[in-house]
């Protein structure tokens, strides 16, 4: 048992499995994703953008084919990124197949909508030969007919009846080398639906709130969705879902996860809302903090507190901190330790320097 059993997160280890060379389930780091919005076609905005999306944090890139351009794309494009690329298929087997062939580490499939038995062999046949993984993609707005009128709308018992079905059309292929989501734009019905799954399969889970909106709303949805699921130890995988620029879904997915001690990397900042009682901007500090050290993905802690009344405690919990303090003589906190005055207009500079060297020694001692 650790010294703080409050911030334990027991995880469910599940079956382990290859997205290229990122490995997903089991007792591994849970993983970021995202997924590109150009044509695919066009591989060289496709490129930059995967690479862009990579940088801030993604460990895994999801692209769209929907037609064979898409796909021919593939065998270019992963020439020129550094992270293992998922091919998004809905309904044409031929395209899974020429994605396996052309360099994709993983399908977004749903074996049901592939069609005849015959079909799907193909695909895992591709999928075998070229060491590629597969995905199924349970959607609340795609579900089967059947299950539908069955239950007469998406519930959390439909998610988990597809996902079962296409499980065992995978796995009568003799291939277990997938990951399941289940996933839909309702938070409740998300949660309610991988609990449920997490209980009848041991096949790693691709957490995931669809659909869930722009930056603010759908950010909130998916810190809801995925936090009450990572605090139950479920999930191995995750891509938060916004209408917005992708970089920003990788940037508050490992947010999440680094809010909850599962994933660390780049600079943890601690800071006050702000009062009349700060001795110094706060929030144009941090802002202006965040983006200069946006670059560095060694883990570091720092606060930033603009009065005495939290600083000085604050401080002795982080790497480095800064306490605001009368007449422009702010603390400088080292491991919690008072180190020196320092004037507020040179707060910014002095922090930007002190946590790049921190990161150097940290990498260099590693």
């Amino acid at each position: 048992m650790s010294i703080r059993p409050f911030r334990d997160i027991k995880r469910k280890i599940t079956k382990e499995i290859n997205v290229g060379e990122v490995k997903v389930g089991g007792n591994n780091p849970i993983s970021v994703q995202s997924m590109t919005n150009t044509l695919t076609k066009d591989i060289k905005k496709t490129v930059r953008q995967i690479n862009q999306i990579s940088e801030v944090g993604a460990d895994i890139v999801r692209v769209s084919c929907p037609d064979e351009d898409s796909t021919k794309a593939l065998k270019e494009i992963v020439k020129h990124v550094s992270v293992p690329i998922v091919a998004d298929i809905h309904f044409h087997y031929k395209r899974a197949i020429e994605a396996a062939e052309n360099g994709a580490k993983c399908l977004r499939i749903n074996p049901g909508n592939i069609g005849e038995e015959n079909k799907i062999k193909e695909v895992i046949k591709a999928a075998k030969s070229n060491n590629c993984s597969i995905r199924i993609g349970v959607n609340a707005g795609s579900l089967e007919r059947d299950i539908l009128e069955k239950y007469k709308e998406p519930c959390p018992e439909a998610l988990v009846e597809s996902a079962l079905r296409n499980i065992r059309i995978i796995e009568n292929q003799d291939f277990f080398n997938f990951k399941v989501s289940v996933k839909s734009s309702d938070v409740f019905l998300s949660i309610a639906a991988y609990k449920q799954l997490s209980l009848k399969t041991n096949y790693p889970l691709h957490l995931g709130i669809t659909e869930a909106g722009s930056f603010l709303p759908g950010s909130i949805k998916s810190s809801i969705g995925f936090g009450t699921l990572l605090l139950d130890g479920i999930g191995d995988t995750i891509r938060v879902s916004l209408s917005d620029d992708p970089v920003e879904e990788v940037k508050i997915g490992n947010e999440i996860l680094k809010s909850l001690n599962l994933r660390k990397r780049g600079v943890n900042i601690i800071s006050c809302p702000s009062c009349a009682r700060q001795a110094f901007q706060v929030i144009d500090t941090v802002k202006i903090l965040e983006e200069k050290l946006s670059h560095i993905k060694t883990p570091i802690t720092l606060s930033i507190i603009g009065c005495v009344v939290n600083g000085p405690g604050e401080a002795s919990q982080t790497d480095i901190g800064i306490t605001g303090g009368g007449k422009g003589n702010n603390m400088l906190y080292l491991k919690g330790i008072q180190t020196e005055k320092i004037a507020s207009e040179n707060i910014i500079s002095k922090v930007v320097s002190l946590v790049e060297e921190k990161a150097k020694e940290i990498e260099k001692n590693n």
